[in-house]
């Protein structure tokens, strides 16, 4: 169940887990098959997940707005047009991204700091960002279809993210 892992990543002390790319995963063997049916569990989900985690004691529980933005330099090595956080946070090099106040202090750790450039700070509170993170994060087939097709497998065209 994704939320219980995400729980323990939280209690671990990672704050705020963050899914950067999911896929199915299917039952090919025709005995497991017909042991999962009989079982009851015919219509149960499996899935491969890919998370970052941060150990930061900055981070908050949820995505909190500041009015903060970050701009990608493009200097990631392999990631000169667009560089991924996770699933939500797709940064195009030169544009204008929002980011809340996880990504933000995400973003400023010594691995990637130097390939950004920071706008704003967190003197001023606007509220938490709507819709963040409170519904099951594993794309479903037409969107990882749109997704691939719309990236070429490398990452999503997004928005500055949810948060």
């Amino acid at each position: 169940y994704w939320n219980d892992f995400e729980n323990m990543a939280r209690r671990a002390g990672f704050t705020d887990p963050r899914l950067v790319e999911d896929a199915p995963i299917t039952i090919e063997n025709a005995d497991v098959k017909d042991m999962v049916l009989r079982q009851g569990h015919g219509t149960m989900e499996f899935y491969s997940a890919t998370y970052r985690l941060f150990k930061m004691n900055e981070l908050e529980p949820a995505c909190e707005d500041y009015g903060q933005a970050v701009i990608y330099k493009g200097t990631i090595p392999r990631a000169e047009t667009t560089w991924m956080l996770d699933k939500h946070h797709v940064f195009e090099t030169g544009k204008i991204h929002p980011v809340c106040g996880n990504s933000w202090n995400m973003l400023t750790s010594p691995q990637v700091k130097e390939h950004f450039e920071f706008v704003g700070d967190f003197s001023r509170h606007y509220g938490i960002f709507e819709g963040c993170g409170t519904t099951l994060p594993y794309g479903q087939p037409t969107e990882r279809a749109a997704v691939a097709a719309a990236t070429k497998l490398t990452a999503t065209k997004g928005d500055g993210g949810c948060c």
